[in-house]
């Protein structure tokens, strides 16, 4: 189910920053299942690579306020934990946790 989650989250990563107007790469992710007392879900490393630019630099930077539609699922929590920036290209990797919503 989780994997399921995890390309859903990566198709809405991508839509969301075409519609930003910085087109990014999903060039790895992995996931691992969580759960706490009350919620079920998991957490995802995704990395991404996109040409630098100042639209991507924004997306980025309201990453964590966007809505993502997660049928079933909805984002606790989304941290941007690494950007590398070499020449034209961005590397941004990000940790997601995505909960089972009823």
């Amino acid at each position: 189910m989780a994997r399921d989650v995890g390309m859903v989250l990566a198709r809405g990563l991508r839509g969301a920053a075409q519609l930003a107007g910085c087109p990014v790469d999903v060039v790895a992710s992995d996931w691992r299942s969580w759960a706490s007392v009350t919620f079920a879900g998991a957490r995802h490393r995704l990395s991404l690579a996109a040409p630098a630019s100042a639209a991507l630099d924004h997306w980025l930077g309201t990453l964590a306020e966007q809505d993502f539609n997660l049928p079933g699922h909805l984002v606790a929590d989304l941290n941007l934990v690494t950007v590398r920036r070499g020449g034209a290209l961005v590397e941004a990797d990000l940790e997601i946790l995505t909960v089972e919503a009823d």
